[in-house]
């Protein structure tokens, strides 16, 4: 077992994006956003999963808006074209799982 911190960091910073875990197959992101800040289109060569723990995030997946909140969770398939906008201050997990 191992657990894992994911301390808020926004009080001394803006945005904050770090690698918390990596295993054979997969890589655990913490993204931190403050409300109005925004991570530009990209994709990922893996499966990913978005569960936010804090906050609401809209994430725009192939020119679609999607809001993801603590009720739900996005999952994108590979090479998903995706950028994602903070509506409120938020703390969002990302998990990159390889096939």
């Amino acid at each position: 077992m191992k657990l894992i911190d994911t301390k808020y960091q926004l009080k001394d910073k803006e945005k904050h994006v770090g690698k918390v875990a990596g295993v054979e197959h997969a890589d655990v992101l913490n993204i931190q956003l403050r409300k109005g800040e925004e991570v530009a289109e990209h994709d990922a060569d893996r499966e990913v999963f978005i569960i936010v723990k804090r906050g609401r995030v809209q994430f725009t997946v192939e020119g679609e808006p999607v809001e993801v909140t603590p009720d739900n969770m996005l999952h994108m398939a590979p090479l998903e074209k995706h950028s994602l906008y903070a509506l409120e201050d938020s703390d969002v997990v990302v998990m990159k799982i390889a096939k």
